[in-house]
């Protein structure tokens, strides 16, 4: 049979809308899980935001593509000898995506938008020890502290980035919207299709160009469905891998599977805001007891996750979580203590616990759902409905509490430092999903803050998280890893603890 040649124009168009054209060096294609909940930098609360905003903007420290402290806006910085007062220099010639120079003053002011209640940064709290920031001349920021602060690896968060403050006060929250929202980063944003994708392009007034033109990060909530399109080639990058069998993964894509240690906790929080969970201790700890995590880590999701008992994953520097003593013995003798617990608070086979689990849509998260639900049946007796939610849904409903009892949980760390993860309990915490308070566990907090030595600190920190565990506020599962598909021709990408991957840092081959 003849062929016919396709004209040239015909062809490119073809490519173009497959893909193909813009594969090779000219754009990076990232997954990148559920569409991101804001572009706004001092309110972004996920991973989804942070890593688009962290090609987009540049803080005063940045980080490297392995996950090392780098210059950012600031080529110098020096502490004091006390560790409260830190000094940081800015580069010459800083300037915003549209050109504008940036100088100390529009830092020092964005900080203080970030800072101020109205703003309801989430992660405010981690510069809860600042006492003022100041810019004494437009090349230099001061910050004056009430207590000695890793300050450095604060400032790389999305929270210390600075904003174009021109830009809020024309559009206020639709300043993220492509053509408004301006930043100083490696990359300025192009286009945002709601549910679909976000393209970054060069930003030509960063010191340095990235080496890849453009990097489009897509919505992939459904981690098989990202998979298949890894397979079909629309993907250099994946933000996950579905659970299937490790070995079978290894088969398949050999040297593309990145698996790395990785520094996040999953669990599923419990509402102790109201019934049937607020004042159920008993019940709380039967729930916990009743899941069998050998099981879930092996079989559900089965990519080196570790069986968690508490919150604070391994590997965090200066810090050796807590055993809590329900966590020994075997999973036959936990399950036995569960069903007399559970008859303890009231509940039997014949008059059961009906429980809601919610969870965000995600294959993996239904999987891990699907299978908690079945243990909490089959130990107990309970009856659990399961509720999938769009993220922003989920989100909203986790936030405010009034229609969740069990929900999907969890933490990815900002830093490295048990305070990260136990900062997300106190009672007047930004994300305090379960309502927990309790005055004795804010007071070893702030025991921790104050503490002289890092002995000290680390010491206060571990007892606040064995009262967390003792009054059983959540269900710790397990301990996340990293995993990635990541094709050949992707240069750069570095295994970390924090799982970041700035896009500048990345190459692809031809």
């Amino acid at each position: 049979m003849l062929t016919r040649a396709l004209p040239t124009g015909v062809l490119l168009a073809a490519l173009l809308c497959s893909g193909a054209v813009m594969a090779g060096a000219e754009r990076l294609d990232r997954g990148n899980g559920p569409e991101p909940s804001t572009l706004d930098a001092h309110r972004c609360p996920e991973v989804a935001c942070a890593n688009i905003l962290r090609d987009i903007y540049e803080g005063l420290v940045a980080e490297d593509g392995a996950g090392r402290l780098i210059p950012g806006m600031a080529e110098s910085w020096e502490v004091s000898a006390d560790g409260r007062t830190w000094t940081f220099r800015l580069r010459k010639d800083l300037r915003w995506s549209n050109g504008e120079p940036l100088d100390a003053g529009q830092v020092v002011a964005s900080f203080r938008r970030a800072l101020e209640p109205a703003t309801a940064a989430p992660h405010a709290h981690h510069f809860d020890a600042v006492r003022t920031i100041e810019a004494p001349d437009p090349g230099t920021v001061l910050f004056r502290l009430q207590r000695s602060l890793d300050l450095p690896r604060l400032l790389v968060l999305p929270i210390a980035y600075p904003v174009y403050l021109p830009a809020v006060d024309a559009f206020g929250a639709r300043h993220t919207r492509p053509g408004r929202l301006i930043g100083n980063g490696a990359y300025r944003l192009k286009e945002w299709l709601p549910q679909a994708h976000i393209v970054l392009e060069r930003n030509p007034h960063f010191r340095e160009p990235a080496p890849i033109p453009e990097v489009r990060f897509h919505v992939t909530e459904d981690a098989a469905s990202e998979l298949r399109r890894f397979e079909a080639g629309d993907l250099h990058i994946t933000e996950t891998v579905p659970p299937q069998p490790l070995a079978s993964l290894r088969e398949r894509f050999g040297g593309q599977l990145r698996i790395s240690p990785y520094l996040g906790s999953f669990w599923l929080g419990l509402n102790l805001r109201r019934p049937p969970l607020r004042e159920q201790p008993l019940l709380r700890e039967a729930l916990s007891l009743a899941v069998d995590r050998d099981v879930l880590t092996r079989h559900v999701t089965g990519l080196g996750e570790a069986p968690a008992f508490g919150v604070v994953p391994p590997g965090i520097a200066g810090y050796e979580p807590p055993s809590p003593e329900w966590a020994q013995g075997t999973q036959a003798e936990r399950e036995a203590r569960a069903r007399a617990l559970y008859a303890q608070a009231g509940y039997s086979r014949e008059r059961p616990l009906q429980i809601e689990l919610r969870y965000n849509t995600s294959t993996p998260h239904r999987r891990l759902a699907l299978a908690v639900a079945a243990m909490w049946r089959e130990v107990l007796g309970a009856r659990v409905s399961l509720r999938n939610e769009e993220w922003k849904v989920f989100v909203g409903n986790r936030r405010q509490g009034l229609i969740t009892q069990a929900f999907r949980g969890g933490w990815i760390a900002d830093v490295d430092d048990a305070r990260d993860f136990l900062q997300l309990f106190h009672s007047e915490g930004a994300n305090n999903w379960s309502g927990y308070v309790d005055p004795e566990f804010d007071a070893l907090l702030a025991q921790a803050d104050a503490a002289a030595t890092l002995e000290q600190r680390a010491g206060a920190l571990r007892a606040a998280e064995a009262r967390l565990l003792q009054a059983h506020a959540l269900v710790p599962l397990y301990f996340y890893t990293s995993k990635h598909l990541v094709r050949p021709e992707v240069e750069g990408f570095e295994a970390n603890p924090l799982d970041r991957h700035p896009s500048r840092f990345l190459r692809l081959r031809d």
